[in-house]
């Protein structure tokens, strides 16, 4: 007898996952796919409050194969997931948290889209429930898209359909030393090596759900664990992607994402070992990460934060964030005719602090927030330049209203 292969494996790590658990499972039982379609792995590792068993229990009564693996407790969910990925037979592979959901329709919609378009990866809208989901990439639906001209390096993390084939051909799994941004790393490496990237934006695919008893499958660590998670996923887009605007781009997310939260006003409860310990372990990514491309792309109080991390000014530092604790607006300082604006955040031109103008200097983007501010594009640039080199012209080579300007 032949074996259908499944359409998809789901993959589910759970640990100490009741109740939660018992709506996950349901939503996997609701899919409108077809049983036939889906395989289910799940591991359990190491629970103690009878995830194991329920999981024991659903699948001698659900509809499609389901295989569950019991193990001893491996500390985060990269060993769950790798498990459940190394045994899974679908031509998709979908990895779904055993606190949160599926939305209805949720597989069906996404196998069908990856299928329509040839994509690799495919990321179905998440809303968040008693806690936040992120936002930006769910604009519009998408057929096919990539990492540099879209939001997703936004949404890293695990739960989106992958193409098995693809895992299998890089040798794609969940770095095992990392506690915290492990999913990341994985995900980051997929979209930058998938044929193509599709987002299904209007329909809601998965639940993030918060637990009430504030408890996760991933260890939460120290801060030094989050320094690990931000180097891990610098080095692989330095490894993948070469030097430019390209790789700056990306980049932006690790910076913001991972780094910046350690030198924000939580720095300021630190004792004085902490901080020079954050200043040292940040400082080789400076070094080899930090670049003008990336610094230009920020916010200027990001960007000011970053720089003073960069030249390890924790003086500096601490004057910037207790600025920043305050909520204060910096005043806005418009120069060029209102086509140039400084934020003037905390040593903007003192000359002791010796911080780069550059540094203060806002975008377009967070200048039209600013009044009397006047964007002037390529446009303006080169109508400038035109009248400049009118003036400059000889009159009988001048051009009036009525043709060329006679000679006197």
């Amino acid at each position: 007898m032949t074996v259908t292969q499944p359409d998809v494996t789901v993959v589910i790590g759970a640990y100490e996952a009741m109740p939660y658990l018992v709506e996950c499972l349901a939503s996997v039982e609701l899919q409108t796919i077809g049983p036939e379609r889906i395989e289910v792995i799940a591991v359990d590792d190491g629970s103690t409050d009878g995830t194991g068993e329920y999981l024991t229990k659903f699948a001698a009564r659900a509809p499609m194969p389901v295989t569950v693996l019991r193990q001893e407790n491996s500390g985060g969910p990269s060993g769950p997931r790798n498990v459940g990925l190394d045994k899974a037979a679908g031509r998709y592979v979908f990895f779904l948290d055993a606190d949160d959901r599926l939305g209805p329709e949720a597989l069906e919609r996404m196998v069908a889209m990856a299928d329509r378009a040839g994509t690799d990866v495919v990321l179905g809208r998440v809303e968040g429930v008693n806690r936040s989901a992120p936002k930006s990439m769910w604009g519009e639906t998408l057929e096919r898209t990539d990492v540099f001209s879209s939001n997703i390096m936004f949404t890293l993390s695990a739960q989106k359909l992958f193409r098995r084939e693809l895992l299998d051909r890089h040798g794609i799994r969940f770095d095992e030393s990392l506690f915290t941004g492990e999913d990341a790393l994985f995900t980051m490496e997929a979209y930058l090596r998938a044929d193509g990237v599709s987002v299904v934006a209007d329909h809601t695919c998965y639940y993030l759900v918060g637990r009430d008893d504030g408890k996760h499958v991933t260890r939460s660590g120290g801060y030094e664990l989050r320094f690990d998670s931000a180097r891990a996923l610098m080095n692989l887009i330095a490894d993948l992607v070469p030097e430019g605007p390209r790789r700056d781009r990306l980049m932006v997310r690790p910076f913001t994402i991972t780094l910046l939260p350690q030198f924000g006003p939580r720095f300021l409860k630190d004792g004085d070992d902490v901080r020079r310990r954050k200043l040292s372990l940040a400082r080789p990514l400076m070094d080899v990460h930090w670049t003008e491309g990336v610094a230009e792309r920020l916010k200027v109080e990001e960007r000011l934060r970053l720089h003073l991390v960069a030249e390890q000014r924790l003086e500096l530092l601490m004057d910037v964030l207790q600025f920043v604790r305050t909520k204060q607006q910096a005043p806005a300082r418009l120069e060029k005719r209102g086509r140039r604006v400084y934020l003037a955040y905390p040593h903007f031109r003192d000359s002791a602090a010796g911080i780069p103008d550059s540094v203060y200097l806002a975008s377009p983007r967070e200048s039209r927030a600013v009044p009397g501010y006047r964007e002037g594009g390529a446009r303006s640039v080169l109508r400038r330049a035109a009248r400049k080199a009118r003036r400059k012209l000889p009159a009988f080579f001048r051009i009036t209203p009525d043709g060329p300007a006679a000679a006197a």
